[in-house]
């Protein structure tokens, strides 16, 4: 196309220049060739014309690229289609569409959740088809040119017609970045004046919306079916739980949760203490004449309705009870809006964000979807009424700063100035003493923080004339505090402790950018305002944390395009695959503390197998778990079950509903053709957006704890040791002698109560088996510090420790006490590299000590960085320290770490200096050395002998003689993804990712169910490297090919009495495995879009349109949920004959979800009526 522009120019395509010159040059060497031009210039030409023609197909790929007038590249054939703003991703994937408009969005709390307030101006725009109809049909206008000119005049019937165009018609609200599905939500139009969007305040959270300016975008669903989608599936009324975790996500917040928690705190002495009221509405008469207070403790006589603890029947009638409740004037005055099926008791305690959640969920579970949403509304309402009439606002004087904080100060000055003259005195290295004033620091912190919320926390009652009220014993009475910065950190509406510590406490220690922390730490705090060297160092974490936002929304986003990418074709498409594998679930125990219980864990998955008790099956296989079943699993005690999961799941396409098991955000058995693989995708995604955006609330305050020294446990029962290894110190305790060892706690019904990892060289104060208080300290360890422990008594002989070769002798200059340090590898002269410093043990005639029952000599391999203290021929005893590591300090950790983490696991990257694993089981020798490496071999038992060449700086877990199995870790590090699949399976795989991925949203307080994970890891997982065909005509060895697929030629093979073919599961990251996926159209629209098509014109690929993406991009109806059948029915249709198809579609009379019934249309006008 030619443009003339003003000015007598022309604006053209790119694509004309460079056709321009591939003729020109053409033209050119055609002439060349008729005057028999000199060999050279033909030459030249021609390179010329080659150069012109790749510059066509793409320009830059080779060379420099072709620049225009204006110095940029110009624009050819594969730039159009690649990248960003190429065809794929800017116009097949993502379109503009008609009807729809957008403005920004002001709050509407009045609204009902299902409403949504749209400008008149905007609905007379986007309903304008309907409009021009209506007035057509009622004769108002006899053509679309008179029915323009009557909607342009604004008539008064016009706003008529549009009232009943708009009645019942929803319309989508979506606010970018739409991270998960709930950022398109449908609602009902009311109309408004003003040019705002009114949103409903409850609707927010799933947006992540707020009014600062945001903006919203609108549109109209056109067609029957879209209308009664978005009606159906898309409501807000019927997104109430998170597609992530199952949880209500519809919850109030800020001032609703402020004026709840206002109007059920209690106080001591309030007006009206001690009335007896006959109802709720009498208290609240009471309260609105100002002859009680809204916190008054008083008596009320209240109705509930609840289930009848006897009858076991679900749709029992509820039973009414009447009882006189000591309870406060606010607290009953919500049960005005309480809804049959509740109990009172929920509503009877101070609402906190928390608690408020809970009471959601449970109308969620126990009233029903529609009952639950008008009591959400009616929350709000109530919840802002009551804000409103609180009036909480808070002014300086509000932050009391605790009058022990001066004393605390000055208390951690002295232990620092204590440290700061060891140091001196040459007792504790370098860093040990930053370690330790670090550890100082963050201890006094939290002391101030829990002094200032001690303070801040509580209140002395005070009677109407403002004296201290007196108990009976003289003393003054102390309450809850009415603080109003406390009110709203402790209801959870807004601000946290960690906030207020910096208002009233102190700001505590910072990091440096580079996540180190900076030792001398900020005293002062906001109320008091900081001195000028104060605000530099806090400028310093809070720019930090701005520069880091920006940086990772990018990298949170394109993590979740991969994911997206690699599960979208991922749809449920079976009712049952009939598998009896699973996975094992445990309750997760993570320092002492049982993190997530099992109960919580195998919530709505499928049991694989029975679980047995005495021989009698107490939960069958095939169970789908709810509610009920979790009391049951906790009555029972049962501690492991075997769980289906995605994972082992043996659909072909997709997974089967009783493996995916419920669907979170709908509380069933998932229906088929669900898109659980982009919820998935998008359920990890989301919350990787919202933690980078979180990091910089708390200014770079370092949120480092002190280091853990020790073990106190939290409960009472007996110590169980799991695989330690002990000696006995001269003292008489057990010293660890074990890596991997753990420390359990395990109650008097034999379950599992805490867990600890025992960390090398803890010295233990009990024995496995004994019986132990809450409390008590069992175990402890110097942190900084990892010692390397003689597990034999004997004398020292020094290998290889030559001076400055290997080794350094530090002397310190004021205690004069020496010790020697081993040198790195890096830095030792050439002579010195391939040596390694070992310190021997001899007995009294200088032999050699050897481990018992062994030919292995006891000899200690020192690392880079040991410091030895004892001498050459001294005497030590068993657990006695030969030398020790000082541990680096440590960095805070912040989700900064975590999303790169998180995309590492998921695209399977090899970690740096990783972990090594025993390749099979057997017993461990040293082998020769070799330069720079040492040798390792492990013996099976069958005889055969495994090597491996290891770095000799690498720290090994084991020693010569011990004995491994298939798998083990032999040197400390990450372990390779890829290790644990070959070494250990596929299901240790999963679950090793998934507690990874889960350990680094658990830290920040991201619930996202495991389920979700699983998916992505099934298809990181769906290739196989074939190693022996076996019998198969179809495959050959060395090829790689879909997992499925060898299964089923395995089973027709076996069926035949061939030979199977032998293969190995392979993991691929999440960028790998989308573009190795059948569907070319995918992987073209994903990455590397020429290379993905060049390649596959030239294998001439064929793509059955079997995924979402492609068939978004060719425009037809995507294969999940509505569009299934549909496609299914066309699928039979086409040959009714392909048995790999049916079974694709499933068995014949799978119900697909009720409002998904588009087939027939009689059944779509009752629908439509059914879910007003």
């Amino acid at each position: 196309p030619l443009v003339p522009l003003d000015g007598g120019r022309f604006a053209t395509s790119d694509l004309n220049d460079l056709y321009r010159r591939v003729i020109n040059r053409n033209n050119r060497l055609k002439r060349l060739l008729e005057l028999n031009a000199p060999d050279i210039i033909v030459r030249n030409e021609k390179r010329m014309l080659q150069e012109s023609a790749d510059a066509l197909l793409d320009n830059g790929r080779r060379g420099r690229a072709i620049t225009g007038s204006n110095k940029r590249p110009l624009k050819s054939l594969s730039d159009m289609i690649k990248g960003k703003q190429g065809r794929f991703r800017q116009n097949l994937l993502g379109k503009r569409v008609d009807y729809s408009g957008r403005s920004v969005i002001v709050v509407g709390p009045t609204l009902r959740l299902h409403q949504c307030g749209l400008p008149k101006k905007m609905a007379l725009e986007l309903f304008k088809p309907f409009i021009f109809g209506k007035l057509q049909r009622r004769g108002l206008a006899t053509t679309i040119k008179a029915a323009k000119k009557l909607v342009e005049r604004e008539t008064a019937e016009v706003w008529d017609i549009l009232a009943e165009v708009i009645r019942e018609h929803p319309v989508m609200l979506n606010r970018a970045p739409t991270l998960h599905r709930l950022g398109i939500q449908a609602f009902e139009p009311q109309l408004i004046e003003g040019k705002a969007i009114q949103l409903h305040p409850l609707v927010c959270a799933a947006f992540n919306a707020d009014f600062d300016g945001d903006q919203m975008a609108v549109h109209v669903p056109l067609s029957l079916e879209a209308q009664l989608e978005a009606r159906s599936l898309m409501m807000s009324t019927n997104n109430v739980l998170s597609p992530a975790n199952g949880d209500p996500i519809i919850v109030p917040s800020q001032d609703v949760v402020l004026g709840l928690y206002y109007m059920t705190r209690e106080a001591i002495g309030a007006k009206g203490e001690g009335m007896v009221f006959s109802g709720p509405q009498e208290a609240q008469r009471a309260y609105e004449t100002g002859h009680a207070s809204l916190h008054a403790k008083v008596k009320v006589r209240i109705t509930d309705h609840v289930k009848d603890e006897d009858n076991d029947d679900p749709a029992a009638e509820l039973i009414s009870r009447t009882r006189l409740v000591e309870t406060t004037v606010g607290r009953s005055i919500l049960t005005s809006i309480m809804p049959k099926g509740l109990p009172y008791e929920l509503f009877n305690q101070t609402l906190k964000k928390k608690a408020i959640s809970r009471l959601l969920d449970a109308a969620y579970r126990s009233v029903g979807m529609k009952e639950s949403v008008v009591f959400a509304d009616h929350l709000m309402y109530t919840g802002y009424r009551y804000s409103t009439r609180a009036g909480v606002s808070f002014c300086a004087d509000d932050m009391i700063i605790p009058e022990k904080k001066i004393e605390l100060l000055s208390a951690a000055e002295e232990d620092v100035k204590e440290i700061q003259r060891q140091f001196e005195g040459g007792l504790v290295t370098q860093g040990e003493r930053y370690n330790k004033v670090v550890d100082i620091w963050a201890r006094t912190n939290d002391l101030v923080a829990k002094a200032m919320m001690d303070k801040i926390g509580s209140e002395t009652v005070t009677d109407a004339e403002g004296n201290p009220v007196l108990d009976d014993a003289g003393n003054e009475v102390e309450q809850e505090s009415f603080n109003s910065i406390y009110m709203m950190a402790d209801s959870g509406a807004r601000g946290s402790p960690a906030q207020i510590r910096q208002l009233a406490g102190m700001r505590g220690l910072m990091a440096k950018p580079d996540g180190s922390i900076i030792e001398t730490p900020i005293t002062s705090n906001f109320r008091e305002g900081l001195t000028v060297l104060q605000y530099f160092i806090s400028t310093h974490g809070a720019r930090k944390g701005l520069a880091d936002t920006a940086l990772k929304t990018a990298n949170s986003g394109y993590l979740t395009r991969r994911l997206v990418d690699v599960a979208q074709d991922m749809a449920v498409v079976l009712d049952d695959c009939g598998t009896s594998r699973g996975m094992l679930m445990r309750p997760i125990i993570e320092g002492g503390d049982v993190v997530e219980g099992l109960a919580k864990r195998v919530l709505g998955r499928v049991i694989a197998q029975d679980v047995l008790r005495d021989d009698e099956v107490v939960v069958p296989a095939g169970t789908l778990v709810d509610e009920y079943w979790v009391n049951e699993i906790d009555r029972l005690a049962i501690d492991e079950l075997v769980v289906r999961s995605a994972i082992t799941c043996e659909a072909n396409y997709g997974v089967c509903r009783q493996c995916y098991g419920r669907d979170l955000a709908r509380g069933h058995l998932v229906c088929k053709g669900e898109s659980v693989g982009v919820i998935a995708a998008q359920s990890i995604g989301e919350p990787g957006t919202q933690l980078t955006m979180r990091t910089f609330h708390i200014g770079g305050a370092a949120s480092r704890s002190a280091a853990e020294s020790g073990i106190a446990v939290k409960s009472t029962g007996k110590v169980n040791l799991i695989n330690v290894k002990t000696v006995t110190n001269a003292q008489g305790n057990l010293v660890a002698v074990s890596r991997s060892g753990e420390l359990s706690v395990v109650d008097g019904n034999g379950r599992e109560r805490e867990r600890y990892k025992l960390p090398y060289g803890a010295t233990l104060m009990v024995a496995s088996g004994e019986s132990i208080d809450a409390g008590q300290k069992v175990a402890q360890w110097d942190p900084h510090t990892h010692p390397i422990i003689s597990e034999v008594s004997g004398r020292i002989e020094f290998l290889d420790f030559n001076d400055n070769v290997t080794v350094q002798t530090k002397v310190d200059e004021i205690t004069g006490l020496s010790s020697i340090e081993v040198m790195d590898p890096k830095a030792r002269p050439s002579s010195g590299r391939d040596l390694r410093p070992t310190v021997r043990l001899l007995d009294e005639n200088g032999e050699s000590i050897f481990f018992e029952n062994t030919k292995i000599p006891v000899q200690y391999p020192l690392p880079a960085g040991a410091l030895v203290t004892t001498t050459n021929g001294a005497d030590v005893g068993v657990g006695d320290v030969v030398a020790r590591l000082p541990q680096a300090s440590s960095k805070t950790r912040d989700i900064t770490g975590g999303l790169p983490r998180v995309a590492d696991l998921f695209e399977a990257r090899k970690p740096k200096d990783g972990a090594i694993l025993a390749e099979k089981t057997g017993t461990i020798s040293f082998g020769k050395e070799t330069k720079g490496k040492q040798r390792i071999v492990i013996t099976g038992e069958d005889g055969e002998a495994y090597e491996e060449l290891i770095p000799k700086w690498r720290m090994l877990d084991v020693f010569e003689g011990e004995k491994v199995t298939q798998g083990e870790v032999i040197a400390d590090g990450e372990p390779h993804p890829h290790d644990i699949l070959r070494l250990l399976g596929a299901t240790a795989l999963a679950e090793y990712l998934v507690k990874e991925i889960q350990d680094v949203y658990r830290l920040q307080g991201v619930g996202i169910n495991d389920k979700h994970i699983e998916v992505i890891v099934r298809q990181m997982m769906r290739k196989v490297d074939i190693y022996d065909a076996g019998d198969s005509e179809q495959f050959l060895r060395g090829e790689q090919t879909d997992f499925w697929r060898v299964i089923e030629e395995n089973k027709t093979l076996q069926a035949a009495g061939k030979l199977p073919i032998k293969f190995i599961r392979v993991l691929m990251g999440i960028t790998k495995a989308s573009l190795v996926t059948d569907s070319f159209v995918s992987a073209a629209s994903f990455q590397e879009t020429t290379r993905v098509l060049t390649d596959a014109a030239v294998r001439g690929a064929r793509d059955e349109l079997r995924g979402l993406k492609e068939n978004v991009i060719v425009g037809r109806l995507i294969p999940a949920g509505t569009g299934l059948a549909y496609h299914e029915k066309r699928r039979r249709e086409r040959n009714p004959f392909q048995l790999e198809d049916a079974f694709a579609a499933g068995q014949p009379g799978v119900e697909i979800t009720p409002a998904l019934a588009v087939e027939e249309a009689p059944a779509v006008e009752s629908v439509a009526s059914g879910t007003e």
